[in-house]
C-alpha cells in the first residue's frame, strides 16, 4: 500500500498550483488526505478539479492567501522570488519546499518509474499510467498532461508502483530514487539552464546515477544522444540496461510499424519472440514511446504479453495530437509540440495521416530564449506543412529578449520553401483558418502556450 503523507506536507499551500506539474502532487497530497491550498494566476478546470477534491483555491497572487498553519510552501522553478506570498512565507518561516522535493517524497517506499528525456516524456508516462491501471496495479501516477480517459494528470493509488514524469529542464529529475528509469532521448534545449550538450549529459549521468542499486535503465537504441549516454553509463556497477528501437543490437527491437489511419500496429521481437500491438496514436514517435513504456514494465516483472494488449488501452493525452474535432469536413487536432524535433515528428505524424489532404498549421512559438537558439529548426520544421499561421511568442516566465521575435521562424521557414504568414492578433486567427480550410483538411494547432484555446474556436467558424 502507498505510504501516508510527509509531515512537511500535511497542510501545504501551492503557489501556481494550476500547473501541470503542482496540479499533480496536490491532487495526490489532496487524495491521501492532506489540508492543501494553493493559489494560481487565473481560474480553470484544474481549479475546480481540485476544489472537488478539497482543496482551497485562491485565484491571484496575495499574501493574504498563505494561511498562517501552513505546513510549507511549494514552489516550481517558473515562480519568481517577488511572488508575495512567496515574501509571506519568509516572514512566518514557513518551509519553502520545491516541486521536485515534494514529488521525491511522495515516491518514498514504492516501485518507481521515473521517465525522462527532451521529448516524450508526457505521453510515455501516461502510457504507462493507462496500461498497469488496466492491469489491476492501481499505480500511483504524476503526469505533465491530463490522460483523455480519467481526465487528470495525477492520481493516488493503492498499489505499489508511483509512475512519474522526471523534468530535466531544471535539473529536478535528479531528486528521485525510480527503480526504473526511462530516457527516450537527449538533445539540448532549456537554454536558460543549460549552456551546452556536456552540461546536459552531465545532468542526464546524475540522474541515471540515482537508480537505485540493481534497477533499471530503459534507454533508446536510436537516438544518437541516448547512445552516448548509454556509452557514459553501461558499465556501472548494479544497474541493468535494457536497449529499445529500431537498432539490430536493441534489446527490445521494433521489427515494423505499421501506420494504420490515426493509428499504428507496432511489432517487436522481445527475448527473441514477436509481439505486436496497437497504439491508439499515430506518427513512429509514439509508437517508440509505447515500447519504451513496454520495457520499462517488463523491468519491473510485468508479463509481456499483459502489458502489450494494455498498451492497447491508451486513447492519448490532451495536447498530444488531441483530436478537438470536426466541422465542414475539417478535422482540428492539438498538438504541445514546441521544440523542433517534436514539430517535426508531429507534423510527419500527420503528413502520413492527411493523406492526399492538405496539413494546415496554426504555430505558436515557446519562449524567447528557445526561439533565439533553435528558431531556425522550427521554421525548417513548419515546411512540411502545405501553409502554416505563426503567432508572437508565447513568453511564459520568460522577459522579452532584444530582437527576438517570431519573424526569425518566420524568414526561415520561407528560405525552407513553406508557405507561411504571421498573424500578430491571435484574436483573428480562427477567423484566417476557416478561410484557408477546405473540407478534408487537417488544421493542427500547435505550441505549448495558449494556441490550444483556438481549436474549439476555430471549429465555430468553420461551423459557421
Amino acid at each position: 500500500m502507498a505510504p501516508g503523507i510527509p509531515a512537511a506536507l500535511e497542510r501545504p499551500h501551492f503557489i501556481g498550483i494550476g500547473g501541470a506539474g503542482m496540479s499533480g502532487i496536490a491532487k495526490i497530497l489532496a487524495q491521501r488526505g492532506a489540508k492543501v491550498a494553493g493559489s494560481d494566476a487565473k481560474e480553470s478546470a484544474t481549479a475546480e478539479a481540485l476544489r472537488a477534491l478539497g482543496a482551497t483555491v485562491h485565484i491571484g497572487h496575495a499574501a493574504g492567501h498563505l494561511s498562517d498553519d501552513a505546513s510549507c510552501v511549494v514552489v516550481s522553478s517558473a515562480i519568481r522570488p517577488d511572488n508575495p506570498e512567496l515574501a509571506r512565507a519568509a516572514e512566518l518561516s514557513v518551509p519553502v519546499v520545491h516541486r521536485s522535493d515534494a514529488l521525491a517524497s511522495l515516491m518514498e517506499g514504492l516501485r518507481a518509474i521515473a521517465v525522462a528525456g527532451t521529448h516524450g516524456k508526457t505521453t510515455t508516462t501516461s502510457m504507462l499510467a493507462v496500461a498497469l491501471s488496466e492491469l489491476a496495479l492501481d499505480p500511483s501516477y504524476a503526469i505533465g498532461g491530463d490522460l483523455e480517459g480519467p481526465g487528470t494528470n495525477a492520481a493516488h493509488g493503492g498499489g505499489d508502483i508511483f509512475v512519474a514524469e522526471a523534468d530535466e529542464s531544471d535539473r529536478s529529475f535528479q531528486k528521485y530514487d525510480p527503480q526504473v528509469a526511462i530516457v527516450l532521448n537527449v538533445e539540448l534545449d532549456h537554454h536558460a539552464n543549460y549552456a551546452s550538450m556536456d552540461e546536459i549529459y552531465d545532468s542526464f549521468e546524475t540522474f541515471v546515477g540515482k537508480v537505485v542499486p540493481g534497477g533499471t535503465l530503459v534507454v533508446s537504441a536510436d537516438q544518437p544522444g541516448a547512445v552516448e549516454l548509454t556509452r557514459r553509463v553501461r558499465d556501472r556497477e548494479s544497474l541493468d540496461v535494457v536497449t529499445y528501437g529500431e537498432s539490430e543490437h536493441a534489446d527490445v527491437r521494433v521489427h515494423k510499424i505499421t501506420p494504420r489511419g490515426l493509428t499504428s500496429e507496432v511489432t517487436v521481437v522481445l527475448n527473441g519472440k514477436y509481439l505486436t500491438f496497437t497504439v491508439s496514436v499515430p506518427g513512429s514517435h509514439y509508437a517508440h514511446n509505447a515500447v519504451a513504456a513496454l520495457a520499462a514494465g517488463v523491468a519491473l516483472g510485468i508479463p509481456a504479453h499483459n502489458l502489450a494488449s494494455a498498451l492497447g488501452k491508451y486513447t492519448g493525452v490532451k495536447r498530444r495530437l488531441q483530436l478537438k474535432g470536426e466541422a465542414a469536413g475539417v478535422q482540428v487536432i492539438d498538438s504541445y509540440a514546441h521544440h523542433p524535433t517534436e514539430m517535426t515528428a508531429d507534423l510527419a505524424a500527420m503528413r502520413g495521416a492527411a493523406t492526399d489532404a492538405r496539413l494546415l498549421v496554426v504555430f505558436q512559438p515557446h519562449l524567447f530564449s528557445r526561439t533565439q537558439e533553435l528558431g531556425t529548426e522550427m521554421g525548417q520544421a513548419l515546411a512540411l506543412a502545405d501553409a502554416s499561421v505563426v503567432l508572437d511568442i508565447y513568453p511564459a516566465r520568460e522577459d522579452p529578449i532584444p530582437g527576438i521575435t517570431s519573424s526569425l521562424i518566420i524568414e526561415a521557414a520561407k528560405t525552407a520553401g513553406a508557405d507561411v504568414t504571421a498573424v500578430h492578433d491571435q484574436a483573428a486567427v480562427p477567423a484566417v483558418i476557416a478561410g484557408m480550410a477546405k473540407p478534408g483538411d487537417l488544421v493542427l494547432t500547435m505550441g505549448a502556450g495558449d494556441v490550444t484555446d483556438l481549436g474549439p474556436q476555430i471549429l465555430d467558424h468553420l461551423s459557421s
